[in-house]
Parts: C-alpha cells; sequence; structure tokens
C-alpha cells in the first residue's frame, strides 16, 4: 500500500492536527469538518475536526461503488449485467430514476446514475443483486471500510437516506476517495461524468466543481437535512494532486464555496514530485481480491438477483436526501455563517418514514438552478408549518435543447400532496401534485 494511505491513518499522520489546526483556524471555513490531503505525499495539509463522526448522507455511494467495483474485477458482475428493482428498491425516496418493481437495469446505468443523480432506488439495486438484501450488503460495506482502514464509519444502507448509525469522518472519506482513485483506475474516471441519460431524460451532475472548477475529476455530493451539505473532491492541476473533503455544509453553494477556497489555499504549498514508480506499481497493481472483508465478497451463486453473500443476520429520505439527492438549498444569507453544524450524537432522531411518500408538490419549473432555489426557499418560508418534513430538492429535466429545474417538496401521500397543494393555492403559491416516479 502505498506510504500515502498509512499517512492518512490517524496514528501515522506526520503533520500533527495541531499543525494543521495552528495554520489553518483563522480562515477555517464555515463547515463542521473537512480535510485536505496531498496525494502525492500523503500530508495532510489542512484538517478541521477530521474525526469527529457526521452522517455521510450520499457520499455512502462512494462505499456502495467501491464494492461494487470488485464484483467487476472479480468478473462476478459485468457492466452489460442486467440487475433486477425490487419493490424494496422501487420505494426508495428521492432522489431516484423512478426505477418500476421487476425492471431490470444494466450495471453501468446503475453507476452512472449514482455518480450523476445519486439515485436512491439504484443504489438499493446494486446492494440487492450482489447481496441478496441491502442489509447483507451493508455489512460488506463496513467490513471493507474496516479492512482499507475506515475505523471510524458505519454503514446501515447503500444510498445514505438518513439512519442515525450511519456515520462517517471527514478522514475517512477522504481514505476511501484514497483508495477509489489507486485501486480503481480503470472504473474511477466514471465519477467525472457530468451528464448521464437515461430512459429519455438527461441527468446532470450534482457536482457542481465538474462544471468550472479547474483541474477537477470527480468525486460525489451528498446532502441529508441531518448532515448538512457533504462534498468529497479530486483535483489535478499540472502534477499536483488534492483530495479535499468538507463536511456539514449550510447550504450546497456555501460548501461548494469552502471546498474552492480550501483548494486554492493549499494547492500552492502541494507537492509536484509524483510518487516513484516503484511505488505505484506496487500500489497500483490490482490485488488477489479487492481488499477483501471479513466474509468473502464475491461468493455469489448464478440466481437472478444474484444470491445473497454468505453472512451471519444483523441494516434513507436524501448528494446530494443518501440523499434526497442535490436537494435545493434555502437562499444565501447575506452573512456567512461561521459557526460549525453540530456532529452527531447517540440516539439522534431518525429521519422519519413520512419522506417516503411516493408523490411531490411541484412549485414550479425554471431554466436555471438558483431560479428553483430561490422559488423553493420562497415557498418553504411562506409556508414553513405546511411543508415541514417535506425536504425541497430540484430535478433537471431537458426541454428541447435546454436544461430546465423542476422545483418540488418530496413525501407526501397523494391526498397528503392534494391538500397541501390546496392550501398553497389559497395563500396564491402556484403548485401542482406529481407522482415521485
Amino acid at each position: 500500500m502505498l506510504a500515502l494511505l498509512l499517512i492518512i491513518a490517524p496514528a501515522t499522520a506526520p503533520l500533527s492536527e495541531a499543525l494543521a489546526k495552528s495554520r489553518s483556524r483563522s480562515s477555517a471555513p464555515a463547515v463542521a469538518a473537512a480535510i485536505v490531503v496531498d496525494m502525492n505525499t500523503g500530508y495532510i495539509l489542512y484538517s478541521q475536526a477530521p474525526d469527529t463522526p457526521r452522517y455521510p448522507a450520499s457520499l455512502t455511494k462512494m462505499m456502495t461503488l467501491y464494492v461494487l467495483f470488485g464484483y467487476l474485477r472479480a468478473g462476478k458482475v459485468t457492466v452489460s449485467s442486467d440487475l433486477v428493482v425490487t419493490p424494496h428498491a422501487a420505494s426508495q425516496a428521492p432522489t431516484k430514476l423512478g426505477l418500476k418493481p421487476g425492471a431490470t437495469i444494466e450495471t453501468d446505468d446503475a453507476i452512472k446514475a449514482l455518480v450523476t443523480q445519486s439515485a436512491n432506488d439504484a443504489a438499493v439495486t446494486i446492494a440487492e443483486n450482489l447481496a441478496g438484501t441491502e442489509e447483507n450488503f451493508a455489512r460488506v460495506m463496513t467490513e471493507t471500510a474496516r479492512a482499507i482502514g475506515m475505523s471510524g464509519t458505519t454503514f446501515r444502507n447503500a444510498s445514505g437516506l438518513p439512519d442515525d448509525e450511519q456515520v462517517t469522518t471527514a478522514r475517512d472519506m477522504a481514505l476511501l476517495a484514497t483508495h477509489l482513485i489507486l485501486d480503481y483506475p480503470e472504473y474511477y474516471g466514471v465519477f467525472e461524468t457530468r451528464y448521464f441519460t437515461f430512459a429519455g431524460r438527461k441527468y446532470r451532475n450534482h457536482n457542481h466543481l465538474l462544471f468550472g472548477y479547474k483541474g477537477t475529476d470527480g468525486i460525489k455530493t451528498g446532502y441529508t437535512r441531518a448532515s448538512g451539505f457533504n462534498l468529497t473532491a479530486s483535483v489535478h492541476r499540472d502534477n499536483k494532486h488534492l483530495v479535499a473533503v468538507v463536511l456539514g455544509g449550510r447550504t450546497g453553494s456555501q460548501r461548494d464555496a469552502a471546498m474552492r477556497a480550501l483548494l486554492d489555499k493549499h494547492f500552492a504549498e502541494a507537492s509536484d514530485t509524483k510518487p516513484s514508480v516503484k511505488q505505484l506499481v506496487a500500489t497500483l497493481a490490482p490485488p488477489p481480491t479487492p481488499p477483501p472483508p471479513k466474509k468473502p465478497v464475491f461468493a455469489l451463486a448464478s440466481a437472478t438477483p444474484m444470491a445473497a453473500v454468505p453472512t451471519t443476520t444483523t441494516q434513507d429520505t436524501t448528494d446530494e436526501e443518501g440523499d434526497i439527492g442535490e436537494p435545493a438549498e434555502p437562499v444565501e444569507a447575506s452573512a456567512p455563517v461561521t459557526e460549525p453544524a453540530a456532529a452527531p450524537t447517540p440516539n439522534t432522531a431518525k429521519e422519519p418514514s413520512r419522506y417516503a411518500g411516493a408523490f411531490h408538490v411541484q412549485v414550479g419549473a425554471f431554466m436555471s438552478e438558483a431560479e428553483a432555489e430561490n422559488r423553493l426557499g420562497m415557498v418553504q418560508q411562506r409556508a414553513t408549518d405546511l411543508l415541514d418534513g417535506h425536504l425541497p430538492f430540484t430535478a433537471s429535466f431537458m426541454k428541447g435543447d435546454a436544461e430546465w429545474y423542476r422545483a418540488r417538496f418530496a413525501g407526501f401521500s397523494k391526498e397528503g400532496a392534494q391538500a397541501a397543494c390546496a392550501a398553497l393555492k389559497k395563500m396564491s403559491l402556484e403548485c401542482a401534485v406529481m407522482s415521485s416516479e
């Protein structure tokens, strides 16, 4: 294993946390946790609460894909394999593709759906087809996390939808990103996908850095109400390469700004000397199996969906929530928020099951994402009690050659959505009831 992977681990970091904090405390971004790693040396160039437990939201899907890439390399599934959609997978909260029970989706499409749309139904479909149940797959995810040194991470589902036992740290997410880049170079490039078309609809990647921050090649966003706005990013400039994580942003825009500021500041001190050829050969040579969990990952029978990985028995609404995907964010305050969001504590209340409702209330469609987000913020401000617990999000779609954005609130029953829309109309707020599929 390349030295940089060991350097990221808490016990072997060559740059002390105290030094990192003393150098950066005065300009710490308004996020709950962050880390910046120089991929050429493994040095931690910046850290803020790197080992504080946080909810990963859809950063979870990085591990879902890491495990899947292991199955792909082992030949137990191919990119053209059809994955069968179960009722459980189809019932996941947005953001999702709207997959129907009994339908199939090719593995390659499922991968791109996770990377771009952060589709929760696709994530669960992957989990169930590879491990029989999402619960089994989550155990494999956690065991794999332990095997690669993610000591502060536990997974309970494949999507990142709210579960108060599903936690991670900024350091662990940087470590996972590093493993994705180094262990699976043949698959990692998918994280640079900007647009994905499925069933006639075009989806735009939630990672805004891909569309304007020089050198960005991935990797993932995440959001739930409890987690705040999360982002893991990989950026190359010339021979320099940084991986950074920010967790607990107040809004998507503020999170992105914090990430850009951290990268801008620390690129200057990053090394432009690549690791030695000997190191790279040793690191990038495919392992006999992907970093193995305690129980076999690849023991699959030829069934459809694929049979469960042998395990013993023991496990939501949401890139960005597991995500309702990258939901819309409230309108930015004029002054930046400087205090970090609170870290998770034991027995934090789960997001309620109301997110799982199959209907949305749409309050407009706009030609820019900012307009859609502003509309959501305005409607939410005027109808706070009515919309409490119903996550706002934007969903992109193509109209001719132009990309439009729907502004919606998720998690209604049909009757609840109709009642909410009727109440909004009485407030002179136009709306429509839409199926989540």
